[in-house]
């Protein structure tokens, strides 16, 4: 069959000699080297593989066999697999993922190197990188109001070339250069502010673009415009920014879909050939799964197997959560944040600080299925870790040690503590080696690991750490390597991705979407709130403007009708002010998975429109079915229906106009200001409150620009020239009423402006729909502000760099803030003491079988859960005892936080059961909270205050002299 004879070019290794070795080498041992000697087929399996490899290419790909709980081996529609067969295979193949992981992934690489093929792998290069940028320094930098007035005048005038500009220039990394290799787990230590996040973000191709970067950075020697790095590789961020109201589920299979499944379908079409020709059946589970992962509409294949792995499976089906849902912990939180990046294709990991929230287990469960994959799928994986429990740096094998932005050392774990020996520095005994390594280039913290005793201690800079490691003979090799060039005939055709988005368009815009209506159910209650509204005010309306008080003998009537028709402008321009909020809510989400190559902005915008649009219907047919009739409109059947259009096209117009505010202001503060200022704005200038005939010829122009007046005067031809209207006076030219009140308003008397404002109305919801699509993709969040740093600090760096100056910054009270002679020797201790004693009583906190139980979430009562409650504190008992130093330890979800926080008093919902005494009293929280002090898990503080007006405000607040 033609077909079934087709090469798959991006995935062929044939020409690749060692693959033809490893090819012929299976094909020596025949069949039995897999499928003969593992077990005996009946029959009717046989029939079925058979049946299977008749099949063309494509009708091959989606089919198995799969074992079937009672029912044996039987044929399955890969794409037809439901929920309990998914779920049933995962679990066959990865029981305990502690034990099968490894298993389950050989078997992986063991089914493709028997026919001879290999996962691509990358090399990532980076050579003499360099990242820098400028930063105010001292009082100047702090955002005060003339501050702000004063850097914009000075940012004008540097423009200008007139005076220079008063920021001082800053390294973040400087001169580095170095190899993240495959197949090898590459840990990336340094303090905070050595440049760790800055390297990470340029090797994935994400560094802000505000940034300073020169050096070359290349993936098996092709440069970063050759390819698509954001695709090519995943970045996992430290940041846990995730939609509250989808579940762990439905957040990793929405990443999936988008991110796509890359090449593997086109290998596992070139596998199954040379299996087909080899005559070699692959195990039927191995089969089914890899079938499963390689089709795009499967991405529940990759999501279990993920959540399986990451220990998602038992909050699965549970809410992720924010500020205003309650979802999961934070560790779990992390987890996802990992999980949505392993769900995608990309085999190149670059993350940053993933033990953020993790206990040290289940930190070491993931990297060391990291490390699994990485070693046997020939993955390249450079992971930020603060403080690696020994047992998790044990799992590395590669070190990168960054300090003030240079790399102190790069290469195997083995020989780090062989290198820092060789410069006067040992590791103590019972002293984790990556809590070591992370000191001993600190100044404080230095001299304690000075081995050479028969030498006096002198400060060792990072500058001469660096030279140090260049004579190493790791350093030596690793600069002998890097002189020699990538050989680009070794780069594999499927390594690195050319396509921008991992699907097609239409696919994203069909996720997007499927997102947005998953979301707009979980937030009905909004939309029931804004129906509500609308019947209240409708009422309102109602009785206002009854049908019986309103008359039409005079121009001064036709007003009031007119002021009932503003109303309801009015009320459905106001009522698309919530789109600010929700707008503003999703845009982190939205900038994370745009950055990521998830979607287009257009994809994200459309959706967000489109949907809203049967929303806008419902609402103004409340509106209009309730006020219409009861106020006394004109009773023809076709000016209603053009009056409900025009309502429904002013609900669209003031949607899309604060869903652009929301994307250009991105802050809630901003975007409510300027929202508020739009429809002071709207409102003035709408031809009601200031008729035409009265605004300022120099203010005309802000009278056609509004949307409104469009608005306002279809509604009111449409209304005035209607048969209640045609009474007519002589003593006015004989014109009618109607046309005597829009004449008196300043409004068009034409027919044809009813269709000229639903054309301006419709050209509006265009533009700013169309704006709101460019400016999610011309901006992204607000910057935090202009970076910050004292004169201090700046020395600071300069003497951990270089070792100079060293008595020009104090440092607490350790042999370090002794004296130097400038060379950075120091000759002295200052062990003088100082502080001061605050009395105080002290007490004891007893708590005796507390239960905390919450209501069932309704997506487990869908799984069939009977139970009211959910317990998750089981009758707790302690006690802290004062003196004592207590640490209240367990696993991710155990519920460390949910304690802390009943004991504090945190809780506002919940069942709370047991008892709890502060020194034997029963606990009172008015008088508890008065001497009790809770530190929270999430930092959340005003963004507009340093740290000193923070502390002296919360100092004050507290009662504290």
């Amino acid at each position: 069959m033609e077909e079934d004879s087709r090469r798959v070019e991006t995935v062929r290794m044939g020409s690749n000699p060692g693959v033809r070795a490893s090819s012929s080498w299976w094909a020596s041992r025949g069949s039995n080297a897999f499928w003969s000697s593992a077990r005996e087929e009946d029959d009717e399996e046989v029939l079925r593989w058979e049946a299977i490899e008749k099949l063309p290419t494509y009708d091959r790909m989606r089919k198995g066999i799969l074992t079937a709980v009672g029912a044996g081996m039987q044929e399955v529609d890969i794409q037809g697999l439901s929920m309990q067969e998914r779920k049933c295979l995962i679990q066959r193949l990865i029981r305990i993922p502690e034990e099968d992981n490894e298993r389950f992934l050989l078997k992986l690489r063991e089914r493709m190197e028997r026919v001879g093929i290999q996962n691509p792998t990358i090399e990532v290069r980076f050579e003499h990188l360099t990242i820098h940028t400028e930063v105010y320094v001292g009082k100047q930098g702090v955002p005060t109001f003339t501050n702000f007035f004063s850097n914009k005048v000075m940012d004008a005038l540097t423009a200008l070339h007139i005076i220079s500009s008063g920021k001082r220039p800053i390294s973040i990394l400087h001169d580095i250069s170095g190899i993240v290799r495959p197949n090898r787990m590459s840990l990336l230590l340094g303090a905070p502010g050595s440049g760790k996040t800055s390297l990470l973000l340029t090797l994935a191709g994400k560094l802000d673009s505000t940034l300073k970067e020169s050096g070359r950075v290349t993936y098996n020697g092709h440069d970063m415009d050759e390819f698509v790095p954001q695709s090519t590789s995943a970045y996992i961020g430290q940041h846990d920014v995730h939609i509250g109201e989808m579940t762990v589920r439905e957040t990793l299979t929405f990443a999936a879909r988008c991110q796509g499944v890359g090449t593997r379908y086109d290998m596992l079409t070139e596998l199954s050939r040379r299996e087909k020709q080899a005559k070699i059946r692959p195990d039927p589970d191995i089969d089914v799964y890899m079938k499963a992962i390689s089709q795009e509409g499967q991405e529940n294949f990759v999501t279990d197997y993920i959540l399986k792995i990451l220990g998602l499976d038992i909050c699965a089906d549970i809410m992720v959560g924010d500020s205003m849902i309650r979802g999961i912990s934070g560790g779990q939180k992390k987890r996802v944040t990992i999980g949505e990046m392993l769900v995608g294709p990309a085999n190149t990991l670059f993350m940053d600080e993933i033990s953020t929230g993790l206990d040290s287990s289940t930190t070491y469960q993931i990297v060391n299925s990291l490390r699994q994959s990485v070693h046997i799928l020939g993955g390249t994986a450079l992971i930020s870790l603060l403080q690696p429990a020994p047992e998790t740096y044990e799992l590395f094998d590669d070190i990168i040690l960054l300090s003030e932005g240079q790399i102190v050392y790069q290469g195997p774990r083995e020989n780090v503590i062989e290198f820092f020996e060789a410069t006067g520095f040992r590791c103590p005994d019972r002293k984790g080696v990556a809590d070591f390594l992370q000191e001993v280039t600190s100044r404080k913290d230095q001299y304690q690991y000075w081995c050479r005793r028969d030498e006096p201690y002198r400060y060792v800079s990072v500058n001469d750490f660096v030279e140090a490691f260049k004579v190493f003979h790791v350093g030596n090799a690793l600069g002998l390597e890097l002189q020699v060039p990538f050989d680009r005939t070794k780069n594999h055709p499927a390594a690195l991705t050319t396509s921008k988005f991992g699907i097609s368009r239409m696919e994203l815009l069909k996720a997007c979407f499927s997102r947005e209506w998953l979301l707009m159910k979980r937030n009905s209650f909004i939309y029931i709130i804004k129906v509500v509204q609308l019947m209240i005010l409708g009422t309102i309306a109602m009785t206002v403007f009854l049908r019986t008080k309103m008359h039409r003998h005079s121009v001064e009537d036709g007003v009031i009708f007119l002021g009932a028709m503003f109303l309801g402008l009015v009320t459905h321009l106001f009522n698309g002010f919530v789109e600010v909020a929700m707008s503003i809510a999703k845009l982190p989400i939205f900038y994370k998975q745009r950055d990521h190559l998830f979607y287009p902005s257009w994809a994200y915008a459309l959706p967000t429109w489109l949907l809203k649009i049967p929303i806008s219907f419902l609402e103004c047919a409340v509106w209009t079915g309730m006020t219409y009739y009861v106020i006394g409109f004109d009773p023809s059947i076709e000016r209603f229906f053009r009056h409900y259009l025009l309502l429904v096209l002013i609900s669209q117009m003031a949607s899309g106009l604060f869903r652009l505010l929301a994307a250009v202001g991105r802050d809630m503060v901003v975007a409510e200001t300027f929202g508020s200022f739009a429809q002071i704005v709207l409102l003035i200038l709408g031809g009601f409150l200031i008729a035409r005939n009265n605004i300022k010829k120099s203010w005309i122009w802000g009278y056609w620009s509004s949307p409104l007046i469009y608005a306002q005067n279809a509604i009111a031809v449409n209304e005035f020239l209607g048969n209640s209207w045609q009474v007519v006076d002589k003593t006015e030219n004989n014109d009618t009423l109607g046309v005597q009140i829009l004449k008196a308003r300043g409004i068009f008397v034409d027919p044809n402006w009813y269709w000229i404002g639903v054309g301006a109305l419709l050209g509006y919801i265009m533009i700013f729909n169309l704006l709101f699509v460019l400016f999610l993709d011309w901006l992204g969040p607000l910057r935090k502000g202009q970076t910050i740093v004292s004169e201090e600090e700046l020395r600071e760096k300069h003497v951990n760099r270089t070792g100079e100056n060293v008595e020009l910054l104090p440092l607490g009270t350790d042999c370090q803030n002794s004296p130097s002679d400038g060379s950075g020797e120091i000759t002295r201790a200052d062990t003088k003491k100082r502080g001061m004693v605050l009395p105080f009583t002290p007490l004891t906190i007893t708590f005796d079988n507390i239960k905390y139980s919450v209501d069932i979430p309704q997506e487990m009562k869908d799984k069939g859960i009977t139970e009211d409650r959910l317990l998750l504190l089981k009758g707790v008992s302690g006690a802290f005892r004062p003196g004592a130093l207590t640490a209240l330890m367990g696993v991710s979800g155990a519920g460390k936080t949910t304690l802390l926080d009943v004991l504090a008093g945190r809780k506002t919902s919940g069942y709370i059961e047991g008892d709890i005494y502060i020194s034997g009293y029963p606990k009172k929280q008015e008088t508890f909270a008065r001497i009790a002090g809770y530190c929270e898990q999430s930092d959340i503080h005003s963004p507009h205050v340093t740290v000193y007006e923070s502390s002296s405000y919360s100092q004050h607040g507290s009662g504290c002299p």
